[in-house]
C-alpha cells in the first residue's frame, strides 16, 4: 500500500520539486503533531494565518455551529446571510469611518484582483503602480503587481499599464500622476524580508494619492489583524487607505479574503455593468463565522496588547555572530544570515528539532518568524534557543 507521502507526490500538484513532506494529523494552539505524536512549534503560523493559534476553541465552535445551520446557499451578494453581515459590521466597527463596506472573497490574491477592478472602475483610469520586491499573490492580475521578475518571466504577457517604484523612496512618488488609478503597496513588505517604511514616506504617499485622485490600496494580507502590534498596520503611520486588503489571519484558519472601502467607492461595481465583480464562494458562511469569532477573540483576549513585548523579546534573544540583522514590526520578523545556504541549513536543522520556519520569496537569506500571536514568553525563549543552537552548530 502506498504511503500518504507517495500518494501526495503522485496525485497532488507540486509547487516545488523538493517539498518538505512533513505529514501532520492534528494541530492545536502553537503546535502541529505528526502521526508519531512528535510535536512541532509553528513559528510561521501557516504563513501568517493562524494569528489566534491553531483550532482556537471559539473559532472551532463558530465553524461547527454555522456548518450545522447552513453552508453555501447562493453566490455572493444576493441573499442576506447573517455570518457575512455580522462580520462586515464588526470590521466596520474597528476600522476608520471611510472603510465601512466589505466585499468578501476566498483569498488574498482574490482580494487584490477585486481591488484592481474596483480602482479602475471608480477612477476610470488604467495605470496601476506597485513596488519593487512586492508580493500580492500569484493569480494573473496579482502576479502582474509582483515586483520580482524571476517569478513573473515565465508567465508573460501579464497585465499592461503596470509601473513599479521603490518602496520607502519618497522621490519615486513623483511617478504617481492623474492617470494613475491606484497605488498597491504592502504596509509592511513581507516577502521582501520584512521591510518597514518611514512614517514620512507613508505621509507623503497619502498626500500624493489625494492630490492626484489616485486610490491608495494598502495590502495588509500578511500584516493585518494584530500581527504588527496594532490591529491594522496602517495605524502605525497615521494614515488611512482608500481600499484595504485583508486575508490570511482574518479567518482563524478558514479560507477568506476581503477588500474594504467606502460604500461610495464600492457601489461602482454594481452598475455599468451590473455584477461588475462576482464570486460563487466568496463570503462563505462558515468562513465568515470563523472570521467574526477570530476578531472577537483578538479583542476579548487582548491579544494585540502583548505583541510588541513579545517581538522585543525575540530581538533581545536573537544575538549571534551569524545573525547579521533582526528586523521587523511586531511578530512579523526576519532574521538575516550571510546567505541562503546557511539560512536553509539552519531552517532544516530547526525543523528536525521540532521548530518550523522558512525563508522569504524575495529575500532567501532571511528566516521568517511570524508565529501565532498567542505565543508565550517561555515558547519564545525555547524557539530562540533552538535557532541559536543550530547557528552555533552550522557556522
Amino acid at each position: 500500500m502506498l504511503t500518504q507521502r507517495q500518494l501526495f507526490l503522485q496525485h497532488n500538484a507540486q509547487t516545488t520539486l523538493d517539498p518538505l513532506l512533513l505529514a501532520f494529523n492534528r494541530a492545536k494552539g502553537m503546535y502541529l503533531y505528526d502521526a508519531d505524536g512528535k510535536k512541532y512549534m509553528d513559528l510561521i503560523a501557516g504563513i501568517g494565518v493562524s494569528n489566534v493559534g491553531h483550532c482556537h476553541p471559539a473559532v472551532v465552535n463558530a465553524v461547527q455551529q454555522q456548518a450545522e445551520s447552513y453552508m453555501h446557499i447562493m453566490v455572493y451578494g444576493e441573499f442576506v446571510q447573517n455570518p457575512q453581515v455580522n462580520f462586515a459590521a464588526a470590521l466596520a466597527a474597528v476600522l476608520p469611518e471611510n472603510l465601512n463596506c466589505t466585499y468578501f472573497v476566498n483569498s488574498g490574491a482574490e482580494a487584490v484582483e477585486g481591488a484592481m477592478k474596483l480602482a479602475k472602475r471608480y477612477t476610470q483610469r488604467s495605470e496601476i503602480i506597485a513596488c519593487h520586491n512586492s508580493y500580492h499573490g500569484s493569480t494573473q492580475g496579482a502576479l502582474s503587481l509582483m515586483g520580482n521578475e524571476e517569478f513573473k518571466q515565465a508567465y508573460r504577457p501579464l497585465l499592461p499599464d503596470i509601473k513599479f517604484i521603490n518602496y520607502n523612496r519618497i522621490e519615486d512618488l513623483d511617478q504617481i500622476t492623474t492617470r494613475t488609478a491606484a497605488v498597491f503597496i504592502e504596509t509592511v513588505q513581507g516577502e521582501a524580508g520584512i521591510r518597514v517604511a518611514d512614517p514620512s514616506y507613508f505621509e507623503a504617499l497619502r498626500k500624493k494619492c489625494t492630490a492626484t485622485g489616485t486610490l491608495l490600496v494598502l495590502d495588509e494580507i500578511q500584516c493585518g489583524f494584530g500581527r504588527t502590534g496594532k490591529m491594522f498596520g496602517f495605524e502605525h503611520f497615521g494614515i488611512v487607505p482608500d481600499i484595504l486588503l485583508l486575508a490570511k489571519g482574518i479567518g482563524g484558519g478558514m479560507p477568506i479574503g476581503a477588500f474594504i472601502s467606502s460604500r461610495e467607492i464600492m457601489i461602482s461595481l454594481a452598475t455599468n455593468p451590473i455584477l461588475g465583480h462576482i464570486t460563487t464562494f466568496g463570503g462563505h458562511p462558515v468562513s465568515c463565522a470563523a472570521g467574526l469569532a477570530t476578531l472577537q477573540t483578538i479583542i476579548t483576549e487582548n491579544i494585540v496588547e502583548g505583541v510588541t513585548a513579545k517581538a522585543e523579546l525575540f530581538k533581545k534573544l536573537l544575538v549571534h555572530p551569524a545573525i547579521k540583522e533582526v528586523r521587523g514590526k511586531g511578530l512579523m520578523i526576519a532574521i538575516a544570515f550571510e546567505n541562503f545556504e546557511l539560512n536553509k541549513k539552519i531552517i532544516d536543522a530547526c525543523i528536525a528539532d521540532g521548530l518550523i520556519s522558512d525563508w522569504f520569496l524575495h529575500c532567501s537569506n532571511a528566516m521568517r518568524i511570524a508565529p501565532p500571536l498567542i505565543i508565550s514568553e517561555e515558547e519564545i525563549k525555547w524557539a530562540c534557543a533552538v535557532i541559536l543552537k543550530n547557528a552555533d552548530a552550522l557556522v
